[in-house]
């Protein structure tokens, strides 16, 4: 069992940052693809930014060159630094792991952007 921990959230003025975290539990974390996902109300969950092990990156384009994911092997851990926020970012961000049978999520974490 994976249990993956989300910090960093929270409420911004748009243009501003954050930096989400995910923590990761077990030992698969550093073969694991790593993706962060965002629902919105009344939307459906949408994939915002993954990592794979290797390090390739894949973006949606609606945050490509706005938002950085990032890993951590050695700390088992996760990044997605936000710059430029706007409103529409707003939502409620959700980390996941996906390794073979594995395809854990974590618990999620609110970002709000004012404008």
């Amino acid at each position: 069992q994976v249990q993956l921990v989300e910090s960093g959230g929270g409420l911004v003025q748009a243009g501003g940052s954050l930096r989400l975290s995910c923590a990761a539990s077990g030992s698969i974390f550093s073969a694991a693809t790593m993706g962060w996902y965002r629902q919105a109300p009344g939307k459906q969950r949408e994939l915002v930014a993954a990592i794979t092990r290797g390090g390739t990156t894949d973006y949606a384009s609606s945050v490509k060159g706005r938002f950085t994911i990032s890993r951590d092997n050695a700390k088992n851990t996760v990044y997605l630094q936000m710059n430029s926020l706007k409103p529409e970012d707003t939502a409620v961000y959700y980390c996941n792991l996906k390794h073979f049978f594995f395809d854990s999520w974590g618990q999620g974490t609110q970002v709000t952007v004012s404008s």
